[in-house]
């Protein structure tokens, strides 16, 4: 199974330990599916830790490394300019870049889609449904 994680995602999994953000990347870093992610991706959820949680240059750097551990890191050859938030379209981009079976999210924009060519976009609790049934 293919899989994307929203900038919300791979933020909620680091900056509130214990939560089930962190369980489902956990199961990724199991290998129960296979991460996927991109350069621009990494850079949003980087700019959020720093702009909105304060977090200092080497723990993200170190949350950068992580990622890059566990998630396949695609290069997107197509733009899109679907939604107008534009964060939003890099991570469409990265799910068609990866065929990914699922977009996990907490954005109400994405959400709303329901899907984006192959990839079904689902919320987090529906996708740890998935992983655990």
């Amino acid at each position: 199974m293919k899989v994307v994680f929203d900038t919300n995602i791979f933020i909620s999994a680091f900056a509130i330990p214990g939560g089930r953000a962190e369980e489902a990347y956990l199961l990724g870093l199991r290998r129960r599916f296979t991460l996927y992610s991109s350069v621009p991706i990494l850079t949003e959820t980087a700019k959020k830790l720093r702009e909105k949680f304060g977090w200092e240059e080497n723990k993200i750097i170190q949350f950068l490394k992580t990622i890059r551990r566990v998630a396949i890191i695609v290069k997107p050859q197509s733009l899109h300019h679907l939604l107008s938030d534009e964060p939003d379209n890099r991570i469409l981009e990265c799910a068609e870049e990866a065929k990914a079976d699922f977009l996990v999210t907490g954005d109400k924009h994405l959400l709303s889609l329901e899907h984006f060519k192959n990839t079904d976009i689902i919320t987090l609790s529906d996708f740890l449904k998935k992983l655990l049934e």
